[in-house]
């Protein structure tokens, strides 16, 4: 008997750890569409976090009237500064698609789904054009 009740323990405790929720067991899900989209969303805040640091040091770096070592000084610390703090890095993506070209800026939507969205008047202030 004492062999049945530790299999029963053990079968319990396998029957609670395939019942317990986890990342590995359940999907995780965010308000990103894809990992693109993440990614581009830590890019924005690297840049953001370096954005006042990096303007100070380019600025000394375009200076034609400073000293050439200065100068060069200036461009060994942009160098040090991460990749994803340059501003040309982040990419304008549609908020419900994540699609990178034909975005539409001011509503941060694809062409595809702005249109979409103006045919069935989900959009403030468009209307499409009838004749």
């Amino acid at each position: 008997m004492a062999s049945l009740s530790s299999i029963k323990t053990i079968g319990g405790f396998m029957l609670k750890s395939i019942q317990a929720p986890g990342p590995i067991l359940q999907q995780v899900r965010t308000k990103y569409t894809d990992w693109k989209m993440i990614r581009d969303v830590k890019r924005r805040k690297c840049v953001v976090e370096h954005a006042v640091d990096r303007l100070r040091v380019n600025a000394l770096r375009k200076n034609d009237i400073l000293p050439a070592e200065i100068r060069e000084i200036a461009d060994a610390e942009i160098a040090a500064f991460p990749r994803d703090s340059s501003l040309v890095r982040c990419r304008e993506r549609c908020a419900f698609t994540s699609r990178p070209r034909g975005v539409v800026h001011r509503y941060r939507l694809s062409r595809i789904v702005w249109r979409h969205l103006a045919d069935y008047n989900k959009l403030s202030g468009v209307q499409r054009a009838m004749w």
